[in-house]
């Protein structure tokens, strides 16, 4: 079992920067690959970021290469992404995942490959 807990949203400005984290409960986080994705209303769930178990590999979506950075800390139990250059279209209902076990991370993931979710987190950027 693992608990997912996300923080770090709020209003930034265009141009601006935010540091989303993920706090994970649970063993088996040491041992996920782990995943962002974002939502607006009335869209599905988008893919941003996978990271592997140790952290070594990554991979981000086209559209936020350069922008966004998925990291991990294992001895923290926590996941993040550093999000740069933050436009309005940015804005949205952030949200952590853990891929499931087999699957790898270090390619795009869907919903359907991640068991665990958190409750996501709000993120506004204003023009």
């Amino acid at each position: 079992q693992v608990q997912l807990v996300e923080s770090g949203g709020g209003l930034v400005q265009a141009g601006g920067s935010l540091r989303l984290s993920c706090a994970a409960s649970g063993r088996i986080f040491i041992s996920r690959s782990m995943a962002w994705f974002r939502q607006t209303p009335g869209k599905e769930r988008e893919f941003l970021a996978t990271i592997n178990w140790n952290g070594v590999s990554k991979y981000h979506a086209e559209f936020v290469k350069g922008r966004f950075t998925i990291s991990r800390d294992n001895a923290k139990n926590t996941v993040y992404l550093q999000m740069n250059s933050l436009k309005p279209e940015d804005t949205a209902v952030y949200s952590c995942a853990a891929v499931r076990g087999g699957v790898s991370g270090t390619r795009y993931v869907n919903i359907y490959d991640c068991d665990y979710w958190g409750q996501g987190t709000q993120v506004t950027v204003s023009s």
